[in-house]
């Protein structure tokens, strides 16, 4: 499918595209004149961003002013984005880093398991398995410096490998898979529990 054809009848109210491959076709798109279309890439992403806001700032007005200022960023820059990444990992890298700079602003982080932002409309079991998810990582990162919490929250919420967490945080891919490794430990034990209950 050529580039063309793929975005001949994009608009800002077309939710239906999904994957990374079609994020880089927009942004060739966009890079080629039809700037319009940058209102797809933050609708594909801005509850994520937003999300990040939240977990940083605690606030819905800070946070809304987080997501803006990193959407801006983000157009400003497009033309660096090279697509050796996923598009949403570069993203993230520009929005953690812009969190970062405004530290003075910033309270204690606090992991996305202590929202809903990203609840959707599953079936009762996904519901379930998301729920004892969110217990995992809350108690993971009970113990864990303010600076890791993050990590875990980009592994189990933000879909990211440890290599694409690095990139994003700049720590190294073994701290990250450390804490990590004991939100999956927690969770399987809850898991567990789970089916056990379920059998009962």
């Amino acid at each position: 499918m050529g580039l063309n054809a793929a975005t001949k009848n994009m608009t800002s109210n077309d939710i239906s595209i999904k994957s990374d491959d079609e994020d880089k076709i927009i942004i060739t798109q966009i890079i080629s004149g039809q700037k319009e279309l940058f209102r797809l890439l933050i609708k594909r992403h801005e509850k994520a961003v937003y999300g990040m806001g939240m977990s940083f700032f605690r606030n819905t007005e800070d946070a809304s002013d987080f997501t803006q200022d990193v959407f801006l960023k983000v157009f400003q820059n497009l033309t660096q984005f090279e697509g050796r990444s996923r598009f949403s990992t570069w993203l993230y890298k520009i929005a953690y880093n812009n969190a970062i700079n405004n530290i003075t602003r910033r309270k204690d982080y606090s992991s996305l398991a202590e929202n809903d932002i990203f609840i959707a409309n599953d079936n009762p079991e996904r519901k379930v398995l998301r729920n004892l998810a969110k217990e995992a990582v809350k108690e993971a990162v009970m113990e864990l410096p303010e600076r890791f919490r993050l990590c875990v929250d980009m592994f189990f919420f933000y879909d990211r490998s440890y290599q694409e967490i690095e990139i994003i945080t700049g720590f190294p891919v073994n701290t990250i898979k450390s804490h990590v490794f004991r939100a999956k430990k927690i969770l399987k034990n809850k898991l567990a529990d789970y089916s056990k209950g379920s059998i009962e």
